[in-house]
């Protein structure tokens, strides 16, 4: 793998990651002391990540700096306590709850692709 993959693999995965997190470029740029542009530079493979960036980003985004690195695999892992966690809880809600519960976080994950355009104002 050359090093421009690789740099393209992260930059896609820190996007990926900042995304599910429901958090704009700006929301990233304040936590970490940077401008805007710079995290947009990162994300699209323009700018190197140092490892105390990489370590902090995959502390903010709640994964390992592996998966960030691409050296994890995609795929989540079933016996993760988080997803027994949810997975009780949500079987707790009324389907009423739950269906609103969905939408809301289909809300989030859309809502979080407009709120980059916001920063840019």
């Amino acid at each position: 793998m050359t090093a421009d993959s690789k740099r393209s693999r992260i930059a896609a995965r820190l996007k990926e990651a900042r995304k599910l997190a429901g958090l704009s470029q700006g929301n990233i740029a304040k936590m970490l002391g940077l401008h805007r542009p710079s995290v947009s530079e990162i994300e699209a493979g323009n700018r190197r990540v140092s490892s105390d960036e990489l370590s902090r980003l995959a502390e903010i985004y709640d994964v390992s700096v592996a998966w960030l690195l691409g050296e994890a695999p995609d795929v989540l892992d079933a016996s993760d306590p988080r997803i027994e966690l949810a997975a009780r809880e949500l079987s707790k809600l009324k389907p009423d709850d739950l269906e609103r519960l969905l939408k809301l976080l289909a809300a989030m994950r859309s809502g979080s692709n407009s709120s980059e355009d916001s920063d840019l104002r």
